[in-house]
């Protein structure tokens, strides 16, 4: 544990019916006592409530409620006090002032969360997922924030180093024995589980796009030519006037953002300007952006106006719109009045949705393969996603040395070298929970919290 109190205020700064200043460390009671004039804290049970006021140097600051947490039964498990006073600004500014005169020392960033995963509150994986969970904001995300906290990435992290580490501490064996030339680690074996441990992941890379989409909310670009009714489009998913609608092509020249919520799922709606032959240089840089936009998503919606368009132009803006990966969906619009078969034999694609955005019919079917292209065939979000870049970056590394040492097993490399991919390997995997980590991944990872948390 470490030896000094930090002090930080744990609610959102500005004025607001209460704030919580939180303290936690071996001088937490003693520190918050000088101050807080009630009850003696140190003396009390943990988890327990106390209202009292708050004088420093014979000046009364405040009254405040006073929560106490005794170690190791606590958030940090440190010793913790959480007070809770009046939100003024002023208020707060004072109250710190004091508990900093008083001996303790402001947080850093993340500093909380920090010694929890330090004295073993929560692994590494865990505790980034506490920022997760205060930055969620669907029910995806938060229900993927939640599933990481509780352990869920952990788990099957930990349970393929435990896997690992068997054979790995054979081969070692194997090492110590040289002179021997004898074989403790079966390589059949060995080459099955690591077949095993690849496949594992290679399924957990797979599911990134997913999570990191559905974490950070999915990237969706409306596109198309001029006057095809992106904008009357953009509006009708968002059900209000969002975006300038006009018969005038042309009529949007930069990307508008917008976010939409379907089923739990953020997504991140960008109408965009109409890709054509510019005609001005404001329009032709807006036919740039949207271009950057549609390379940038995650799905892009294809707009056009079935009443001037036919199959050729449509297979043309199709290549044109390609980007990679990301799922297209096909969108004509403007069919109100017109038959779904007669349209489907015009274009000749039974993919196109087919809709009016001005009179909002086809929104909810939309919004539906909205959400299909998201969950790719699930029925739902998967409880356990890998959502954060680090780890993917970690899992990308440790399949690179499991290929390794399972080539370096089939061409019977040394075991020195089947040993130290196996080494990598374990190392890549434990930067993910905290079981390998330096003071530089630490600091990187807990700076991006907010202060008090």
């Amino acid at each position: 544990m470490q030896s000094d109190t930090i002090v930080a205020l744990s609610t959102p700064p500005g004025i607001g019916g209460l704030a919580v200043i939180r303290l936690s460390g071996d001088g937490a009671f003693d520190i918050a006592g000088k101050l807080f004039h009630g009850k003696n804290l140190s003396q009390q049970i943990s988890h327990t409530v106390h209202f009292g006021k708050l004088i420093f140097q014979n000046e009364e600051l405040d009254e405040a409620v006073a929560t106490i947490y005794k170690a190791p039964h606590s958030y940090t498990k440190e010793n913790v006090v959480e007070l809770s006073c009046h939100g003024s600004p002023y208020i707060v500014q004072r109250v710190l002032e004091a508990l900093i005169r008083l001996g303790a020392r402001p947080a850093d960033a993340g500093e909380f969360t920090m010694r929890a995963f330090l004295n073993g509150r929560f692994d590494l994986a865990q505790a980034e997922a506490v920022a997760d969970l205060i930055a969620a904001n669907s029910d995806a995300s938060h229900k993927l924030a939640l599933s990481q906290m509780r352990g869920g990435v952990s788990n099957q992290i930990k349970q393929l180093r435990e896997e690992l580490v068997h054979f790995a501490s054979l081969l070692e064996l194997e090492l110590d024995f040289a002179e021997e030339d004898v074989e403790f680690a079966d390589r059949r074996q060995m080459t099955l589980l690591l077949d095993n441990i690849l496949s594992s992941v290679r399924n957990m890379l797979d599911a990134f796009r997913l999570g990191n989409a559905l974490k950070n909310g999915v990237t969706t670009v409306i596109a198309g030519r001029p006057n095809a009714g992106k904008s009357t489009l953009l509006n009708a998913l968002l059900n209000e006037e969002r975006a300038i609608v006009s018969a005038i092509a042309g009529t949007t020249r930069d990307t508008i953002e917008e976010t939409l919520n379907v089923d739990g799922i953020l997504f991140r709606l960008v109408d965009t300007a109409g890709i054509r032959e510019a005609e001005d240089e404001i329009e032709k840089l807006g036919v740039h952006r949207t271009m950057q936009a549609v390379q940038q998503s995650a799905i892009v919606v294809y707009t056009f106006d079935v009443t001037n368009m036919n199959s050729e132009d449509v297979a043309h803006d199709i290549t044109q719109l390609a980007s990679g990966d990301a799922p297209m969906i096909l969108v004509g619009n403007k069919s109100d009045g017109r038959s779904v078969g007669e349209l489907q034999r015009q274009f000749g694609r039974p993919d196109i949705l087919f809709l009016s955005a001005k009179e909002k019919q086809g929104i909810d079917a939309l919004k539906a393969k909205l959400t299909d292209a998201v969950l790719q065939g699930r029925t739902h979000v998967p409880d356990t996603l890998v959502t954060n870049a680090r780890h993917n970056e970690a899992l990308r590394r440790s399949e690179t040395f499991l290929l390794d040492a399972r080539a370096a097993i089939a061409s019977s490399t040394s075991k020195e070298l089947i040993a130290l991919d196996i080494r990598s390997a374990l190392q890549a995997l434990g930067e993910i929970v905290g079981a390998v980590s330096t003071d530089d991944l630490l600091d990187n990872v807990f700076s991006k919290f907010c202060i008090g948390k």
